[in-house]
């Protein structure tokens, strides 16, 4: 594969290739597709070439990369790329490359490994599943009485399709530009700025995520457990082990805060497998509680189902904000035991299908069952006395506890990439990061009663920037070619709509700050 002469070998296409060249090639050792994983310091000018023949299908990546390592041993860019399709059903980097590859890869710069974890595909679909259908599933009914039923399941429709596409493109923008971040693919592509304005949006919708899933805790357990225990809720004791403020404290203490310590996105494929299954009882108690309740709590007999409204730009915020997970996206596509392409668009397409199917149902049924009566959050249509909603409005106070730890990775991956991207990894920095963005978010959950507005402007602000504009953004920056040809069409229209949302969302959400009663609310005096 490598040839210490600096002559350019094309990379084996299959296994049996693979170890014809390593014995040709005593030199050679084959770890990963991206870059030589042993490097003789005495050879001044090795190089590789990715064969663009090897994919399964004409209309699949075709690649041609060539990297040159230099005498003080920084690699530097030498080659071009052209990409046919964003499907990459079949693309250079496929199993067969990375059928012997290890759980780590190594760092292009420095011949390190790092760690990538070793999950499973059922593992990885379990996390991209939850990080997608979290909690802004709860508000796609009232998306639906904002839009209108057609253009609303339309929307959600074609919002899935938009998140299913752009996820793709970033993890081919992170084969291509050989970056394993999210910060390290903006930085790659547009420099320092680039960095900090990605840092900037991906930790306001990280932060902004950890505080609004305390916040749910706190607005919806202490009501389940009086409603459970009434007897025990009389009592001192009881008044006080079900406040709010204990009750968030509790929560974020002994369950999200440890949950929260691990490294590995990986190993919260059982907490993640939890969160699927709470949200599914959680669709089907909305289901069956929906004609059982009062009459007068549902829409009024004869009232119309409403096709088409004004509020479009509101409901696209909240359907964004429900779909979006790209912040996540790179470590859990690192955490797979093989990261290949094929393997992690296999975990993408079917994480979104059932993520759209679950948010279809509940968000149809939802609005159908209350029409005009629907509200921001559909559990809030039922009574406080309801039993199975009740457990369902645990379950998902326990969901959120449990995609907190998700968000938590995020942020503190954003920190370390821009305070200690240099240093070495140290479980003292990595605790008190961990433990000063859990006390800050238990501070936001014990003094914010309703976070509002805040979420509809981080949400909508960020979300669209993370998930829209900056993935095929950085796809043009990466091609090779003109900037604006018919290829980089559909790019370019997403970044458009991308930045539409981002704006209409973002003045709504001032207006809404300006005009709204409930903008500001603090919970000192909630028990």
């Amino acid at each position: 594969m490598f040839s210490s002469a600096g002559k350019h070998h094309k990379l084996p296409t299959s296994s049996a290739e693979a170890d014809q060249a390593s014995v040709a090639d005593s030199g050679a050792t084959q770890h990963d597709v991206l870059w030589p994983t042993e490097r003789d310091s005495s050879v001044s000018n090795t190089a590789y070439e990715l064969a663009p023949h090897d994919r399964h299908s004409s209309e699949s990546i075709s690649s041609s990369f060539m990297f040159r390592d230099s005498m003080d041993g920084s690699i530097e860019h030498a080659g071009h790329f052209r990409l046919r399709n964003m499907d990459a059903a079949g693309s250079s980097f496929s199993a067969d490359h990375s059928r012997d590859r290890t759980d780590h890869v190594y760092d292009r710069e420095s011949d390190t490994p790092v760690h990538t974890g070793g999950a499973s595909m059922i593992s990885s679909f379990f996390n991209l599943t939850n990080a997608i259908v979290g909690a802004g599933v709860i508000g796609l009914p009232y998306a639906i009485r904002q839009a209108g039923f057609i253009i609303g399941v339309l929307m959600i429709i074609v919002l899935a399709l938009l998140v299913d596409w752009t996820l793709r493109v970033l993890a081919l923008n992170s084969k291509l530009s050989g970056q394993q971040t999210y910060q390290g693919l903006v930085e790659h592509c547009f420099g320092r700025t680039g960095l900090l304005a990605n840092s900037f949006f991906q930790g306001a919708m990280a932060g902004g995520g950890m505080a609004s899933f305390i916040v749910i805790v706190g607005d919806t357990l202490p009501h389940v457990l009086f409603a459970l225990m009434p007897s025990v809720g009389q009592t001192g004791f009881g008044q006080f082990v079900f406040s709010r403020r204990f009750v968030i404290a509790f929560f974020v203490i002994f369950m999200a805060y440890p949950l929260s310590l691990y490294r590995d996105v990986g190993k919260l494929s059982k907490t993640s497998a939890f969160a699927v299954v709470a949200m599914c009882t959680i669709i089907a108690s909305v289901i069956i509680e929906g004609p059982r309740i009062d009459p007068k709590l549902r829409a009024e007999r004869g009232s119309p189902v409403v096709l088409a409204n004004t509020g479009v730009f509101q409901a696209v915020g909240i359907i964004t904000f429900a779909f979006v997970c790209h912040h996540n996206s790179f470590m859990i596509y690192g955490s797979l035991r093989k990261p290949t392409l094929n393997r992690y668009f296999e975990v993408i397409h079917i994480s979104t299908v059932i993520a759209t199917v679950a948010s279809l149902i509940i968000a149809i049924i939802g609005y159908i069952y209350f029409r005009e009566k629907t509200q921001g959050n559909i559990l809030n249509n039922f009574p406080q006395d309801n039993l199975l909603i009740n457990i369902a409005r645990s379950l998902f106070a326990l969901n959120m506890i449990t995609t907190f730890p998700m968000e938590t990775l995020v942020a503190r991956e954003v920190i370390d990439q821009l305070m200690f991207r240099n240093q070495e990894f140290s479980m003292k920095r990595h605790v008190i990061i961990t433990t000063v963005l859990c006390a800050l978010c238990l501070v936001v959950g014990e003094t914010v009663c309703n976070l509002g507005v805040l979420l509809e402007l981080t949400g909508g602000l960020s979300a669209s920037f993370l998930a829209f504009i900056l993935p095929p953004a950085c796809y043009i920056k990466l091609c090779s070619g003109p900037k604006l040809s018919w290829k980089t069409v559909p790019h370019w229209l997403c970044i458009c709509f991308g930045f539409t949302v981002m704006v209409l969302s973002t003045v709504l959400s001032i207006r809404h700050a300006v005009v709204s009663q409930e903008a500001n609310g603090s919970c000192w005096n909630v028990q």
